[in-house]
């Protein structure tokens, strides 16, 4: 899907929402809708008439190469810019990420038209993936898994959590990720108990778990992956709360289908959990959709009423924590279809003993 058709899927949406137009200053939302890539840029989509695109000086000739559909206005002050354009009407501003002053600011400049609230309907657009967004995803997992799979085959014990992050970065990219998708957590012995553990310099040791939560990024989109291994031969307790969450995790995706609710998968994920008695060990989320962010939406959660559509990209990580023993997470990017879902990150998740 070309951004031209976005735009146009956003037009529709505007209308069902009785807006005339929207000012999308949402950085993130401005690249999905423009495949504009640079630090500061904003959108303007009327209704009736053509979208403007404003950027400051240092982004002229980039725009220029990026956007050439659409209208560029350079300008530092983008609100500025945008705000004699809006005259009169309902305009939608992204009031869950404008700030205060900047509010105040654009109702200032634009004292002819009424600013409403637009909600996330960018972000819902950006929910349902089209074909580029989910080969992206998909190269982005593929290299994640495949610099694991080269990292596990490598010694591991006597070397430092810090070392192994950054050792398992350096293959992503040397895969051809364009950036780490965020910061590698890394942890092992107790660590592992942690469930956003930052690495450090302790050193690994034989009969402990090392957890590798991490992802490559690929033309602005996001892996996520968790896998958890043994260092050695696995003891009674890990194998117990491995198999655990082996068979939560298989529980919630079973429940990844179109037209399923969200919280299904939520709720099958944790009864599964329960029936093994380790509910009270499972301290996070379940999982969240994946994109041009690494948290977006839709969040799985017992809460969301909302139903899981064909297309969208999610992730399934359940865990158990035990403090001051070690844990577990196993996690994967998945993609959503009309039949069985679709694992992205396709590397085994059984258990390995490694070394």
């Amino acid at each position: 899907m070309t951004t031209a058709a976005r735009r146009e899927r956003l037009v529709a949406a505007l209308g069902d929402r009785g807006l005339d137009g929207i000012f999308v200053t949402t950085l993130v939302n401005v690249r999905y809708l423009t495949g504009f890539t640079g630090s500061n840029g904003a959108l303007l989509v009327p209704r009736e008439g053509a979208p403007v695109f404003f950027t400051d000086g240092r982004y002229r000739d980039q725009a220029a190469n990026e956007l050439p559909d659409v209208e560029h206005v350079i300008d530092r002050d983008l609100a500025g810019a945008a705000s004699p354009r809006m005259g009169s009407g309902t305009w939608g501003v992204e009031t869950h990420t404008l700030s205060v002053d900047g509010h105040a600011n654009l109702t200032s400049l634009a004292p002819g038209a009424a600013l409403a609230p637009a909600g996330r309907v960018v972000e819902e657009l950006r929910v349902v993936k089209d074909e580029e967004e989910i080969e992206h995803l998909r190269t982005a997992c593929a290299i994640s898994t495949k610099a694991l799979e080269g990292l596990l085959a490598g010694p591991l014990v006597g070397r430092t959590e810090r070392d192994i992050a950054r050792d398992l970065e350096n293959r992503m990219l040397d895969l051809g990720a364009e950036a780490i998708a965020f910061e590698t957590i890394l942890a092992t012995g107790e660590n592992s108990a942690i469930p956003h553990h930052s690495p450090t310099d302790r050193v690994l040791g034989n009969g402990e778990f090392m957890k590798a939560d991490f992802g490559a990024r690929v033309a602005g989109y996001h892996a996520d992956c968790t896998r958890t291994v043994v260092l050695g031969t696995a003891d009674d307790w890990q194998r117990e709360i491995y198999g655990a969450v082996q068979e939560s995790q298989a529980a919630g995706l079973d429940h990844f289908r179109d037209g399923a609710k969200v919280s299904d998968s939520d709720d099958a994920a944790r009864a599964s959990l329960d029936a093994a008695g380790w509910l009270h060990a499972f301290t996070t989320g379940l999982g969240h959709g994946v994109g041009l962010e690494i948290h977006e939406d839709p969040f799985i959660a017992a809460r969301n009423t909302g139903k899981l559509v064909s297309r969208t990209v999610l992730t399934m990580e359940p865990g158990i924590y035990v403090p001051g023993r070690g844990g577990v997470r196993i996690e994967d990017t998945v993609l959503v279809t009309t039949g069985a879902p679709e694992v992205l990150t396709t590397m085994t998740k059984d258990l390995m003993e490694i070394g």
